[in-house]
């Protein structure tokens, strides 16, 4: 058993844990953080995507132990004082989940693709999805929101 050290959604937490230990299981069996979800154990999906140091990553293939002393972001720490950031509202408002499971990974895919590329164009956003799977909407929703929260989160 390894102890590792990591900020999550703000508050410093140690648990100690196997070293194959994946972030994702860390998160979900150790922290009861269940947003972020699993759904492929490939890299695939997306579903498991959270922020390690403010960049998205896929947390099912990442160990928990390679985050030592970083800072994690998960679906549930988007969100501040009981308002939805407006990545969250834009999927909310747009329509832009069905049944929902790829939608904590496709939002914080989101929220990483417009932080880091302003004015995003249609063709912009569906290629930087390209690594988040949605078996229900067909994306043109998911789309819709991300396009009118880069515009809100550009203010």
């Amino acid at each position: 058993m390894a102890t590792v050290s990591i900020t999550v959604n703000g508050n410093k937490v140690s648990r100690d844990v196997e070293p194959r230990t994946l972030l994702v299981q860390y998160l979900r069996e150790h922290l009861g953080l269940t947003g972020t979800h699993v759904g492929c154990d490939t890299s695939q999906c997306g579903a498991c995507v959270v922020h390690i140091d403010g960049a998205s990553v896929k947390s099912c293939t990442t160990l928990a132990m390679q985050c030592e002393g970083a800072s994690v972001t998960t679906i549930e720490g988007l969100a501040k004082d009981g308002k939805l950031h407006p990545m969250q509202e834009a999927f909310r408002e747009h329509h832009a989940l069905q049944c929902g499971f790829c939608t904590p990974g496709m939002i914080m895919s989101a929220v990483d693709l417009v932080e880091k590329n302003p004015g995003l164009t249609e063709d912009d956003i569906r290629h930087g999805l390209e690594g988040n799977l949605c078996r229900c909407t067909g994306y043109h929703n998911i789309v819709k929101a991300i396009a009118a929260a880069s515009k809100t989160m550009g203010r």
